[in-house]
C-alpha cells in the first residue's frame, strides 16, 4: 500500500505507520509504502493524522505511448475490483515525456476499462467524478505505470468537523504533522494566540486524547469494494480503547471575533470543547497563567495576499515580544513563508525545519523560552 502525504511530513507518517503495526515501512517521495492486510488498511484511512490517501496498487508495467497503456490495461481483471454497474472515476499523475497530455492519459484508460466491459457484457460502466464506487489511480513515471485503487475517496485532511472556515486555514494533515514533529502528545498545557478557525487546537485535542482522525467522516472508498468487510470495519470503527486521559489544557484565541466564532463552532462539531479554551484577544494583550513547559504553536499570516512588509515585519516583531514576556519557559513553534518578517521575531531558533503549506515553501522553527540567562537583558530592561 501507499500513503500519500505532504512534503516534509514522511517521516511523521512512517512512524505513525510503525506505530499502526505496519511492515516493511519505506519512506518515498511525498509518501510512505508499507505492507499490511484489510484491518490495517482500514485502520490507516480511520488512524493517520499525516496522510492524504491510501491507495492499493493492483498492476504495474511499462509503457511507451498512450495505445500501449490502453492495451495493457485492457488485460485487467477489471471484474475483480468493480462490476458493469459500478461507477469509476480516474485520477491520473504524470511525470513523463511519452505522455505530454495527461487528461489524454486519462480518456484512454477510461476507453479501456469501458471497452473491457463492452467486450464481455455489451455494456458499459458509467464515469462518475463526484461520487464513484470506484476511484482509480494511474501513477506514470518516465513509462513505468502504476495502478492503484485509491481506499480513501476524498482526501483525508477533510475530517470531517470542519463546519466553519476562515480565510486560508491551514490543512488538518499539515497541522497534525506540525504538531507530531514538535513532540506533541497532550504533556502539557498548548497554546495557539493566532488560532484562526481552530485547526490547531482541535488537532492538539485529538492527538491529546488519541481520537481516531477519520471519526467525524461520513465514508470512505474502501466502504464500496466488492471485498468490503462491514463486521471487520465496525469492529475497527467502533474500538476507542486506545483513547486516552488528557488532564491539561488546549488555549486558543484571535484577535477576531469571526475567526472565534467559527472555531467555536468547529470545535463543538469535533466534540473537544471541555478541552479547548477559546478568547478574542490579540496576542500581545494576552495575559498567560504560568506557562512553564507548555507548547505554542503559531500560523501567523505571511503577507502573501496584501499586507506591506513593513506591516509584517511589525506583527512579526510583536509576536516575539509577547512570547519573550508571556511565554517564559515554553517552547514555541512558528510556520511561514515569509523569511524576512520571520526575522523579526528576534529569538534564535534551536530547530528549522522546511515544510510545504499548499504552493508555498515554509520555515517551521522552534523557539526555547529560555528562564534567565538568555534573556535577563529583556528581563531587566
Amino acid at each position: 500500500m501507499l500513503a500519500k502525504t505532504f512534503k516534509g511530513l514522511e517521516e511523521v507518517l512512517a512512524q505513525e505507520l510503525i506505530e499502526l503495526g505496519a511492515n516493511d515501512v519505506l519512506i518515498e517521495r511525498r509518501a510512505v509504502s508499507f505492507m499490511g492486510n484489510k484491518a490495517l488498511l482500514y485502520r490507516a484511512n480511520l488512524c493517520l493524522r499525516t496522510a492524504l490517501r491510501i491507495l492499493v496498487p493492483i498492476a504495474s508495467f511499462k509503457a511507451k505511448d498512450t495505445e500501449s497503456l490502453y492495451s495493457q490495461l485492457k488485460t485487467l481483471n477489471w471484474s475483480q475490483y468493480m462490476t458493469v454497474d459500478s461507477t469509476f472515476a480516474i485520477d491520473t499523475i504524470v511525470y513523463s515525456e511519452n505522455f505530454r497530455n495527461s487528461r489524454f492519459v486519462t480518456y484512454r484508460v477510461k476507453d479501456a476499462i469501458a471497452d473491457y466491459w463492452n467486450e464481455r457484457t455489451n455494456k458499459r460502466p458509467n464515469v462518475n467524478t463526484e461520487n464513484p464506487d470506484l476511484l482509480i489511480n494511474i501513477h506514470i513515471a518516465n513509462d513505468q505505470v502504476t495502478v492503484s485503487l485509491d481506499s480513501s475517496g476524498e482526501s483525508l485532511h477533510k475530517r470531517g468537523y470542519r463546519v466553519a472556515t476562515t480565510e486560508a486555514p491551514i490543512n488538518e494533515v499539515l497541522a497534525a504533522g506540525m504538531l507530531l514533529m514538535a513532540g506533541w502528545r497532550g504533556q502539557s498545557n498548548f497554546y495557539d494566540p493566532m488560532c484562526g478557525s481552530g485547526t490547531l487546537p482541535i488537532e492538539a485535542a485529538l492527538i491529546a486524547r488519541n481520537i481516531a482522525p477519520g471519526i467525524f467522516r461520513k465514508s470512505f472508498a474502501f466502504e464500496k469494494w466488492p471485498d468490503f468487510d462491514a463486521d471487520l470495519w465496525n469492529d475497527i470503527y467502533n474500538d476507542d480503547s486506545q483513547e486516552r486521559e488528557f488532564t491539561h489544557k488546549i488555549y486558543g484565541s484571535d484577535a477576531s471575533f469571526f475567526a472565534i466564532q467559527q472555531a467555536t463552532r468547529n470545535i463543538k462539531s469535533a466534540g473537544v470543547q471541555h478541552d479547548v479554551e477559546l478568547r478574542q484577544v490579540r496576542m500581545e494583550e494576552l495575559k498567560t497563567a504560568q506557562t512553564g513547559n507548555a507548547l505554542v504553536m503559531i500560523n501567523p499570516p505571511y503577507g502573501e495576499r496584501l499586507a506591506s512588509n513593513k506591516d509584517m515585519e511589525d506583527l512579526y516583531g510583536k509576536i516575539g515580544t509577547a512570547l519573550k514576556h508571556q511565554f517564559t519557559g515554553a517552547t514555541a513553534w512558528i510556520i511561514s513563508s515569509n523569511a524576512a518578517a520571520m526575522k523579526c521575531i528576534g529569538l534564535k531558533p534551536s530547530k528549522k525545519m522546511k515544510l510545504l503549506n499548499g504552493e508555498l515553501d515554509c520555515q517551521f522553527n522552534q523557539y526555547e523560552l529560555f528562564q534567565g540567562k538568555r534573556n535577563e537583558a529583556h528581563l531587566h530592561s
